[in-house]
């Protein structure tokens, strides 16, 4: 007869949205996970800024004021970190729950975006993993997605909708013909926003955690600093109505390969087919497309956020933990990850270009030949009418590089024309 293993006890740092989540998932569903883990697990203590009324029952679990005395308690087995920030705290917590032989589940990417390869090194020599499936996309299983699943692939390309409370304002500015400013707003009233507004939607937050697929993708040490980002406060709802006359729907969009030339990450606002999945994902929905050359490519699409959503993906990992599943951090072991050579995206595609011109003789024509001039071809223009002395311009291009894009962004700044920055968003055909 085989002895029961003993519980599976745990230290959960912060109790917001997600550490209360983690709590009424263990509470409504002991027994369940008792079973499918093949031993209890058990809240030993839990840490926090304040003891006030978190709307759950914590009166059965030990309190510590101090994250890093919750991680040397030598009653827990597990760290749980769901208190965020990739400095202060959190990192101390996270470094001093290792340094005492603990495992580490974590909902933070910024800090594994930031100290992933320290912190994975820092395990492994003491024999222990971090967890991380709820620190991407929410609720969708994709790190063991790639971890496992798709572990004897060699990936080709990962890309996808990372980041809820940007699609939320971009489809609700299509649904509702409201501008940014106006969402922008709604979703800090909704408490959708980071304490940061720019880490959502200056597309910092979703360019951590594509930062951390792309490590795990290609095995490479984690290179958020290499992420070229751009996020949608430049959005205007002209370039939404735009660009569903055209058949598209503006996207922040995740993209990362290897290439000859070196690992490509880019967070970027770009057009996709408005009848693709990308295009019909809708409100805070993430959607991730994994390729890989064995298995061709596979979508993968849930809520991207959220007390349920996230607090499943904490206790998927520690489930795993309880099974006695143990997967390097980042797929392999951090030793063995390589330093990406970092690399711009070269590809050809259609461009869309918005900007506004003065309106006088002879200013679209300078624009024209701006864009010929950098060898840019033009597929469409439109002209929307006057606003006073200035002339909205709506130009798609044929395909071209990145580079001559640039190229011709910079030429038109030359010209006496342009009133403002161009919007320049790349056309993605997913």
């Amino acid at each position: 007869m085989t002895q029961s293993l003993p519980p599976l006890r745990l230290g959960i740092a912060g109790l917001g949205t997600v550490g209360r989540g983690v709590v009424r998932i263990l509470q409504t569903h002991g027994d369940l996970i008792a079973k499918r883990a093949g031993r209890a697990v058990q809240i030993v203590a839990v840490s926090a800024r304040s003891q006030k009324d978190r709307g759950v029952d914590l009166s059965a679990y030990a309190f510590e004021a101090d994250p890093v005395a919750l991680a040397q308690r030598p009653d827990i087995d597990v760290f749980v970190e769901v208190m965020g920030g990739h400095e202060g705290p959190a990192r101390h917590a996270t470094e001093a729950a290792i340094a005492a032989g603990k495992d580490v589940v974590t909902a933070n990417k910024a800090l594994l975006a930031h100290h992933g390869q320290a912190l994975a090194l820092a395990a492994e020599a003491r024999g222990r993993v971090i967890r991380f499936e709820a620190a991407v996309a929410g609720g969708i299983p994709v790190i063991k997605a790639l971890t496992e699943g798709l572990a004897g692939n060699q990936m080709k390309r990962v890309m996808g909708v990372m980041n809820g409370t940007c699609n939320y304002i971009l489809t609700r500015m299509e649904a509702t013909g409201q501008g940014y400013n106006v969402l922008f707003d709604e979703c800090a009233k909704l408490g959708y926003l980071e304490a940061d507004p720019n880490l959502d939607v200056g597309g910092i937050d979703a360019g951590h955690k594509l930062s951390l697929l792309s490590s795990i993708a290609f095995g490479t040490q984690v290179a958020f600093d290499a992420v070229e980002l751009q996020g949608i406060q430049n959005i205007l709802l002209d370039d939404i109505h735009m660009a569903r006359d055209l058949g598209y729907r503006i996207k922040l969009l995740g993209v990362t390969q290897m290439t000859g030339r070196g690992l490509e990450q880019r967070m970027t606002p770009c057009l996709v087919p408005a009848d693709s999945p990308l295009g019909q994902l809708q409100g805070g929905t993430n959607m991730v497309v994994l390729e890989g050359d064995a298995v061709g490519q596979v979508v993968m699409r849930g809520p991207g956020a959220g007390e349920g959503p996230t607090a499943s993906a904490v206790m998927g990992d520690v489930i795993d933990l309880a099974r006695g599943t143990r997967v390097s951090t980042f797929g392999q072991p951090a030793s063995t990850l390589t330093v990406a050579v970092p690399a711009k995206a070269q590809a050809p595609s259609a461009w869309y270009l918005r900007m506004t011109l003065l309106d006088k003789p002879g200013a679209l024509a300078k624009i024209a030949t701006c864009l010929g001039e950098a060898g840019v071809s033009i597929d469409q223009m439109r002209q929307n009418g006057h606003e006073g002395v200035h002339a909205p311009v709506l130009i798609v291009t044929h395909k071209a590089s990145p580079a001559d894009i640039a190229d011709a962004v910079a030429r038109f700044a030359t010209t006496g024309v342009l009133v403002g920055e161009p919007v320049a968003l790349r056309i993605e055909e997913v």
